[in-house]
């Protein structure tokens, strides 16, 4: 099995607001967030890839129109916590490229959360 991966970050803000009135996450902040598309293949293309890095702009595209510098609970239905961002990111990607295996969603530089289907 092959396997490729590549990152993109975004800022936003969002609010955990089931959480209790005295958890951090349950105030208005926000996350420099570091985002880890992996794609997966037994086979690899012509080209001698998985994928081509540059095929993966749309995704690029989508965080930088969708989700940077937003308000993440106007983006997204139900709680923003990286789980939901990452199968948020998984379904669309996954939706472009069925190599797609697992998007990872970090939050801060030792906090990772993993969709993988």
């Amino acid at each position: 099995m092959y396997t490729i991966s590549k990152q993109f970050s975004f800022s936003a803000s969002h609010i955990l607001d089931h959480l209790p009135e005295e958890h951090p996450c349950a105030r208005l902040h926000g996350h420099n967030y570091v985002v880890e598309v992996v794609l997966e293949s037994s086979e690899l293309n012509a080209d001698g890839f998985v994928k081509d890095y540059g095929d993966l702009e749309p995704l690029k595209s989508f965080i930088d129109e969708k989700l940077d510098h937003q308000h993440l609970n106007d983006v997204m239905d139900g709680p923003t916590s990286a789980e939901n961002i990452a199968r948020f990111l998984y379904e669309f990607a996954r939706g472009l490229w069925p190599e797609v295996a697992a998007v990872r969603v970090s939050e801060t530089p030792r906090t990772w959360a993993e969709y993988r289907p």
